[in-house]
């Protein structure tokens, strides 16, 4: 995929962003690159991680809140 058609991390959806990663790594399991193109893919696959983690998150706190479950800060204040 052209760098210029690559959209930011942030701005694709979990599923999107999965994708990508499990393309990500298979190309760095079964492809021999230069040691550029694999610290640029395992950099972008980290950023993707980043967002599928966020949404994960963001995902899990509207169904606590959904289901009435309290939600603890993480500085642990209630």
């Amino acid at each position: 995929m052209p760098k210029s058609s690559v959209k930011p991390a942030d701005e694709l959806t979990y599923e999107a962003a999965f994708k990508e990663l499990e393309s990500i790594v298979a190309a760095l399991e079964s492809e021999q690159r230069s040691l550029d193109e694999s610290m640029s893919l395992y950099e972008r696959g980290q950023a993707l991680v980043k967002r599928c983690a966020e949404l994960l998150n963001q995902a899990e706190l509207k169904v606590r809140q959904l289901s009435g479950d309290e939600v603890i800060d993480l500085e642990g204040d209630r």
